[in-house]
């Protein structure tokens, strides 16, 4: 019996942590690149959501933001802020994120329940960083935002078609609305 406990006990945990392990994926939708010459100073701030996936940590939220502020020791701290239209009140979750590789390639992790990361992949910007194209390590992650309530059409349209290219189901989408 104790010779079972003392191969099921450590077994039982390698496979608690190889699972726990699998859950902090923090790469790349297939095919995507993220933006090169990616400058985090100017990708700091207030992003309101445009549109996204039906989440279950985002179910119901309205008026969703995310504010980007830098971090003593060089990590994005991450605020994301909603109002549940249903339970009539605000959400909102602080994290903490990371770049994957240099600074200057928009791959970042981002962890809101350490030691969990997740994905989080700038794979389109216009020159001014007003709009963005995020996504997460496969399809089923995506965000469109904006530093505006709402975005322009011909950027709406370019996003749209490269996650479509991508392999999303952007008729999925949830379009957020804003007050």
């Amino acid at each position: 019996m104790k010779t079972f406990q003392k191969i099921a006990i450590p077994l039982s945990l390698g496979i608690f942590g190889l699972l726990i392990l699998s859950s902090c994926s923090v790469g790349i939708t297939k095919g995507a690149t993220a933006v090169k010459n990616f400058d985090s100073d100017k990708y700091l701030g207030k992003w309101y959501e445009i549109a996204r996936f039906d989440y279950k940590f985002e179910r119901n939220l309205d008026n969703v933001t995310a504010d980007y502020s830098l971090n003593p020791d060089g990590s994005i701290k991450v605020q994301n802020r909603g109002y549940n239209y249903v339970k009539k009140e605000w959400k909102e979750s602080i994290g903490e994120a990371k770049f994957v590789n240099e600074k200057t390639e928009a791959r970042l992790k981002v962890s809101f329940f350490k030691p969990i990361w997740a994905g989080y992949n700038v794979i389109d910007i216009d020159d001014d960083y007003q709009n963005a194209l995020v996504v997460g390590n496969s399809t089923k992650y995506i965000w469109i935002l904006s530093r505006n309530k709402e975005i322009p059409k011909s950027i709406r349209e370019r996003f749209l078609a490269k996650a479509q290219k991508l392999g999303y189901k952007t008729e999925d989408l949830i379009w957020v609305k804003h007050n």
